[in-house]
Order: C-alpha cells, then structure tokens, then sequence
C-alpha cells in the first residue's frame, strides 16, 4: 500500500515527496540538486529520514533532471543519517546513467567528520585578537616587501633601459594619466570650491576672508592634492591593474610566461608601476591648479581681485611645500600601483577571484596610502618641514 504523507516543491529548482511503500520510507527527488536548490531542501530532506520511524529509505531519483557536488553531498549525508542513527540503509534507485556516474565518484568516501578532537580548543577573544594582529602583521610586510622588489626592479630597468617594454608604459600612461585627467581636475576645482566657500563663511564673522588663499595653498601643495590624487589612483587604476593581472593569472598566463622564463616582476609590473610613477606627479599638480581656479572663482564672487589672490597664495607657499607634495605624490604612486600589481599576482582561481583581488586592492592601497602620509606628517614635523 503506498501513501503519500507530504509534497514540499518551495526548493527552488528542486521537490520532494515522502510516502511509504511495505516498511522502507521513499524520498522521491525531482528537479535540480544543484548548490541553490540543495540548501533549500536540506532540512526538510534530513527532517523527513529522523522522523519517518523506517530504517531502510529509499532514494527515487526518477525525477532527477540535474545532479552536482551539492546533491551527492546530500545523498551521502542522507546515507549517514539512516545507517548512524537508525541503523538502516538508503537505496538510491532509478538514477540515469550520467548522473549516477556523477554520484559514483563520491559515493564511496566516508563524510568528514565535523566532531572536535580532544587537542582542538576554542580561542579567546585574546588569541584571536593576537592572531588577527599577525596576519595583519605578516600582510603588511609581504606588501612592503614587494613594493621594496617592485622599487628595485625599476632601477634595475633605469639602469638598463633595453629592458623595459617602453610601449606597454606608454598604454599604462595613457590609463593612469591621460583618462584619469577629466576627473582629477573635476575633483579638484571642486574640493578648491568647497574648502574656500566654507572656509570663508567662517572667517568672514572675523573679517578675515583674506586669509583664505593662504590657507587654500598651503592644505592642497603640502596635504590634500597628493593625498587626494593617490586615493583616485587607487580607486581607479590601481584596481584596473589588479583586475588585469589578476584575470592574466586565472586564464595561467602568468604562468605561462614563468614557464617561458620571463619574469612577471619585469614584464608586467615595472612598466605599470613606472607609468604610475611618471603620471601622479603631474596629475598632481594638475589636480593643485584646478583646486586653486576653484578658489578663485569664490574669492573673485566676494569682489577680491584676481592678482591679490594669487599673490597671497603664493606668499606663504615656499620651495619645501611644493617639493615635499610632489614627493609624497611619488611615494604614493609606488604603494598604490605595487599594491594593485600584487593583488592581482596574488588572484586565486574561481568566478569571484578577480573582483576580490581587485576590491583588496582598493581597500589595501587606501590603507598603504593613510599609514604612508601619518608617517610623513610625523618625519616633516621633525624635520621642521
């Protein structure tokens, strides 16, 4: 006598039906068992088997349209369910030929087993703090260190220009610099705008809007247009070389050139990290220039002169103001294109890989970039900069 006790098809893709044939519990599978669909029915399957009171189950996979890693696994968890804790056995039956092919490669592996050994223990919120602290550690020394590599294997290549590929700088140039131009100057004129409006509604109660050229040159040559610069380089190109790099690693031409005997340092990086070196500077400087046209277009809305603006901006801005920017541009432009390249050298294999690699890259030039300026807002000061 059969008997059906219940239809659960909310599975996306995927139905079972429980029902009762002589003493055995038959699950009968329809659908797709892929990763989507296994996740919805896995419950509702394992509740079915512990509370069916039948030691033998049987599978029927008459309706089984498509099997992957997902569906086995929750075949053979089903298979440990019945033996372990109620002592029967599971059948699986009326499987096609293709997909029970599938399941025979993993049909015969016992499940791992998830129970704690005796030597495994729980970390404290101290430990886990300690470890985080050296994986954080250890990540950034290998970023150091390539950055340090990347640095080496340029004077290597200034050294003995012949072996840069000179065409490959020139593209990386024109994608770090000529295309990032419009936004960099955009940004600029914009952030120049914002800080002399604020800033002059605020000293204007004091009758000291005067002072607001002044301030506009000395925060954008010395602070915010290297810093502002190199956080665009990184969200824009130093994520484009990490995607680049890191697409060449999934489909193995980095290994392929490795193979070839080339080496990934020489033939990819240098010539990224030598058009970023040669961009940032100048890009810089544009990006100063605009900032101070949207100074002026405050300060000329107020009625002062254009001369008195550009000669109070430059009053105060000395020869280290505008060398030290430019250097921190630099510096700067080597952490976030060695970071970028190393993220994409460091992309794993699968579908996800490459925007992971290049969403690392990001977030890991950002920080490079806000460790490297406190260190040389600390060395400036005692420099006397």
């Amino acid at each position: 006598m059969k008997k059906s006790r219940r239809n659960i098809e909310h599975a996306p893709g995927a139905h079972m039906k429980t029902s009762r044939e002589g003493g055995s519990l038959v699950l009968s599978l329809g659908g797709r068992l892929d990763a989507v669909s296994t996740a919805a029915l896995w419950d509702d399957a394992l509740d079915a088997v512990r509370t069916g009171s039948a030691r033998d189950v049987v599978a029927d996979c008459s309706g089984l349209e498509y099997l992957d890693g997902a569906g086995v696994a929750l075949l053979i968890k089903l298979r440990q369910e019945v033996e372990d804790a109620l002592g029967g056995s599971l059948k699986v039956e009326n499987l096609r030929e293709e997909l029970r092919q599938v399941l025979g490669m993993a049909w015969g592996c016992a499940p791992p087993s998830w129970a704690r050994t005796a030597g495994e223990r729980r970390m404290g919120m101290a430990e886990q703090v300690g470890h985080f602290a050296e994986d954080a550690f250890y990540e950034f020394k290998r970023m150091v260190t390539f950055v340090g590599e990347s640095v080496a294997i340029i004077f290597y290549c200034l050294h003995s220009p012949r072996c840069i590929r000179w065409k490959d700088v020139w593209l990386s140039l024109i994608a770090v610099g000529v295309q990032s131009l419009s936004i960099i100057m955009l940004i600029g004129f914009l952030m120049g705008l914002i800080m002399s409006f604020q800033t002059a509604i605020s000293l204007q109660r004091f009758g000291a809007e005067i002072f607001v050229p002044n301030m506009l040159g000395l925060v954008m040559f010395r602070e915010m247009g290297p810093l502002v610069t190199a956080i665009l380089l990184a969200a824009r190109s130093g994520s484009a070389f990490a995607a680049e790099i890191g697409t060449m690693k999934v489909n193995e031409e980095v290994d392929a050139l490795v193979t070839m005997g080339l080496s990934p340092m020489r033939f990819l990086v240098a010539p990224k990290v030598l058009a970023a070196l040669f961009a940032v500077p100048l890009m810089t400087m544009f990006f100063n220039f605009a900032s101070l046209a949207g100074g002026a277009l405050v300060m000329l809305s107020m009625d002062y002169p254009l001369v008195t603006f550009t000669s109070r901006v430059f009053r105060l801005l000395g020869y280290m103001d505008f060398a030290g920017g430019l250097f921190k541009a630099c510096v700067f432009s080597l952490l976030v294109a060695g970071v970028g390249c190393l993220r994409g050298l460091e992309t794993r294999t699968g579908a996800s890989a490459v925007g992971v690699s290049t969403t690392s890259a990001v977030v890991s030039g950002i920080i490079a970039i806000a460790i490297a300026d406190g260190l040389f807002a600390l060395v400036f000061y005692y420099l006397g900069i």
